[in-house]
């Protein structure tokens, strides 16, 4: 027998919290245990073998039966619900990366629930027709070719009333290639086949195929109309190493903006107009390359371009890897960013190394990362790994702004008694929001509203996929049963989400309490939460006195760094940029007006 490998990585809330002692069991495919495991402080699994077939059956496309050996497992932890994931795909020389992603247990429930997912067989080996429908022409919808970030990916036929999920675009891709493809197929006709896939999935962004029909998601998961997408699904390390690579890069016709629309099939049961799955296979193996693969089933004069605009990074890649002996203003903020990640990741060790300079303890930190997030492990900040700490970064980073935008609402335990639907406005329609944009962060798919206390159709599709999502009729109305399930999520979250250590390094900083300090401003200013601080010094109230001594959770860095202003440089995008606020800049700086000069020193907390 072939081997194959598994890991399984349990994590939350978009990957900002590491999961630690999960209870993993693995069982094979008529139910017989063969691993007991426990996740590790980054939330993963030792990777562990297991007997599969020999891979020269997945390169065959007349080998009718599954060229792999099916597992099962099921992840269980102490707050949260289950998750058993069945028909799991294991591949020989492949290793899979199981994404466990757990939701914690409402305030109210006894007993976790247990969600249960089936991967199955990839689409290039079943008999589904596919009726993919789109424009060959250069259609004008969008401006730009951007990369959604999430994408919204619709668990269904279009009109069907199945769940919407949102997941980053990188791994979206990576998603469907592991459902379309075999994993063992030749380098060359698998990225042929995840350029057609990222063309695809772009082209329906691109000229808002459904959303300008009025459809609230880009994509489906559904093969007979775009391409397949299995929720919670394994992600191979073939795949996952192009997809890192290539993401941003996409088909289009020569002269023309648009993403091609990229039609494929099977090619063996299934036939189309458009790429032949298994083709792919015979035009590697004959030496052709990826472009002149796409250029054997589409027009002969398609071309790879790149978009590098990217929704929702918090800072575009400079355009040139970063290493050993970098220097400048993007080495500080994957310094910054990497600071800041490891306070939930703390296997990754500190930055000490001077603000701009790329040396050995830039270096470990960033080669760590790569090893927690499945990147090749070369201490180098190229695209995917830049793409990907910005992205995490983020989520940690939206966490703690959750975490103390709740303190300042004074959210309570007593739900409002107001009745909210579409139209209402007020403090109300804030506290819903806000509850609503934690929610999603934990249940994927609930998308995020916007907190601007107007109740429009965004919050009126987020309170509709909660209310689905707690078995509550979806009416769109925020009545007494819907305010209570709203709580309980929150609060059940709020209880078995753990919480990263407020003193990875052991240290702490003294702090002087100032006038006009609060908790919140202190906790910006040096990069922490609200809670870690009152839990560091032992705070009920989130009342402060002038002259009050707080021990701030120190990194080990500056509280800030010194930053000398250039051209185009304004205090938003100074403050967006390194992930601060426009205020604390100011008050850093002790500055009053929002006015800058080029050569300007700014004080930028770190």
């Amino acid at each position: 027998m072939a081997i194959g490998y598994l890991n399984i990585q349990a994590r939350t809330a978009h990957d900002a919290v590491p999961l630690s002692g999960v209870q993993i069991r693995i069982f094979d495919f008529w139910g017989n245990s063969l691993y007991v495991l426990s996740t590790d402080e980054n939330g993963e699994t030792p990777t562990v073998p297991l007997e599969t077939i020999d891979k020269s059956y997945s390169q065959n496309p007349y080998f009718s039966g599954n060229a792999f050996v099916s597992y099962h497992v099921l992840a269980q932890a102490s707050g949260f619900n289950s998750l058993y994931v069945s028909d799991i795909p294991i591949y020989d020389g492949e290793t899979a990366f199981l994404p466990v992603t757990l939701i914690p247990m409402q305030e109210t429930q006894r007993s976790p629930l247990q969600t249960e997912i089936s991967i199955g067989k990839p689409a290039v080996a079943s008999h589904e027709m596919r009726h993919q429908e789109g424009d060959e022409t250069e259609p004008r919808i969008l401006r730009q070719v951007v990369i959604p970030n999430p994408i919204t990916v619709h668990l269904g036929t279009p009109g069907s009333s199945a769940r919407d999920v949102q997941v980053t675009f990188p791994d979206y891709v990576k998603n469907v290639a592991s459902s379309e493809i075999y994993p063992t197929w030749p380098e060359n006709a698998l990225r042929a086949n995840i350029y057609a896939i990222i063309t695809f999935a772009l082209n329906r962004v691109f000229t808002e195929w459904y959303r300008s029909k009025g459809y609230g998601f880009d994509i489906t998961n559904s093969t007979a109309y775009d391409q397949a997408f299995v929720y919670g699904r394994p992600i191979y390390g073939s795949i996952s190493r192009i997809v890192d690579e290539i993401f941003n890069e996409y088909v289009r016709r020569q002269g023309q903006h648009s993403p091609y629309f990229t039609s494929f099939c099977n090619g063996t049961s299934v036939t189309c107009n458009g790429l032949s799955q298994w083709g792919t296979v015979t035009l590697s193996n004959q030496g052709l390359s990826p472009l002149e693969i796409l250029r054997y089933y589409y027009p002969k004069d398609v071309e790879i371009a790149q978009t590098d605009i990217i929704t929702g990074v918090v800072s575009s890649y400079p355009g040139t890897p970063l290493r050993m002996g970098s220097t400048g203003l993007d080495v500080q903020t994957i310094q910054t960013y990497l600071n800041r990640i490891r306070r939930n990741y703390p296997a990754i060790p500190a930055v000490t190394d001077p603000a701009g300079s790329f040396q050995n303890s830039t270096n470990a930190a960033v080669t760590k990362f790569q090893n927690i997030f499945n990147l090749t492990p070369d201490g180098i900040v190229g695209k995917s790994t830049w793409y990907k700490i910005s992205s995490l970064y983020a989520a940690v980073t939206r966490l703690a702004e959750l975490d103390s935008e709740g303190t300042s609402l004074g959210i309570g335990t007593v739900p409002p008694s107001a009745v909210l639907r579409q139209g209402s406005r007020g403090q109300d329609v804030i506290t819903l929001q806000y509850l609503l944009n934690v929610i999603s962060e934990y249940y994927p798919s609930v998308p995020r509203p916007a907190q601007d206390g107007i109740f429009g159709s965004g919050t009126a599709q987020s309170v509709m996929a909660f209310q689905r999502a707690v078995n509550l009729s979806p009416d769109g109305i925020v009545g007494p049963r819907t305010w209570k399930a709203l709580y309980d999520t929150y609060q059940g979250i709020g209880q078995n989400v753990p919480l990263p250590s407020p003193e990875p390094d052991g240290g702490t900083i003294r702090y002087v309490v100032r006038s006009g300090d609060s908790l919140w401003l202190i906790a910006q200013k040096y990069n922490t939460t609200v809670d870690a601080i009152k839990r560091l010094n032992g705070l009920t109230s989130d009342i402060l006195n002038i002259g009050q001594v707080l021990n701030i959770p120190s990194s080990g860095s500056a509280p800030y760094f010194e930053y000398t202003v250039r051209s185009g440089d304004t205090l938003w995008l100074l403050a967006r940029r390194y992930g601060t606020t426009v205020d604390a800049i100011k008050k850093m700086s002790g500055i009053t007006s929002d006015r800058l000069s080029v050569g300007q020193v700014l004080r930028i907390p770190s």
